[in-house]
């Protein structure tokens, strides 16, 4: 095996640092974040930080880059405290991919990349119309992470969109079956599958696997 201690992995050029620190922490979902800013100009940018934080309440989490130059996601949820996170699929991906790229802020990455903005209920942020994985959130708290000026978002989930052949009867989301594509550092894509589901660890005893246990749901959710 390579070892790269802190001191190699310091003095590695700054590309080369950003790729193995980002890519040796494994796979990553892939999202895009969209929401609106006063003047009714609508954003979307991609993720790979989208986190669970808790079910009850519901609640997400995700990591913005420092405040030092403009964040127009930061700022737009700040103004409207909603926002909403979608999940990316591989027929989307380049597109996706494509609202990392440093637009104005009078442009929307909607329009730019030929990603569609939707409307659901009244809730007032848009969502990506091409996902089959849809959420909307309310603002809830921000953490500055010290060490490096990060700021960790929190939002409660308010609405949960969600294709019905992806959701199983126990509620489940067999992601694979939404075609999902996950992040690999800040350029990869890979397409990820299901191996098994197992039933919950107890000491001593033997695990069975739950992957053709769980079926379908035929009913609208």
């Amino acid at each position: 095996m390579i070892h790269l201690s802190k001191k190699a992995i310091r003095t590695l050029p700054s590309r080369h640092k950003a790729n193995l620190v980002n890519t040796v922490s494994g796979y990553k979902s892939a999202n895009l974040i969209a929401s609106k800013s006063k003047d009714g100009t609508t954003n979307v940018a991609i993720f790979n930080s989208v986190i669970h934080l808790g079910s009850n309440p519901a609640l997400l989490g995700f990591v913005l880059r420092p405040l030092t130059v403009e964040r127009h996601t930061y700022d737009n949820i700040k103004a409207s405290s909603t926002y909403t996170i979608n999940a990316v699929t591989e027929e989307i991906y380049k597109r996706a991919h494509a609202t990392s790229a440093k637009y104005r802020k009078d442009e929307s990455e909607f329009t730019k990349t030929g990603l569609t903005e939707s409307y659901q209920g009244d809730f007032p942020s848009p969502f990506v119309k091409e996902s089959p994985i849809q959420i909307g959130c309310s603002y809830v708290n921000e953490y500055e992470i010290q060490e490096n000026g990060c700021i960790l978002m929190v939002g409660a989930i308010e609405d949960i969109y969600i294709k019905e052949s992806v959701l199983l009867d126990d509620f489940w989301a067999k992601l694979d079956e939404a075609n999902l594509v996950s992040i690999v550092g800040l350029d990869g894509y890979a397409k990820p599958k299901i191996t098994d589901r197992l039933s919950y660890a107890k000491p001593d005893e033997t695990l069975e696997s739950l992957i053709h246990g769980a079926q379908k749901s035929e009913s609208s959710h």
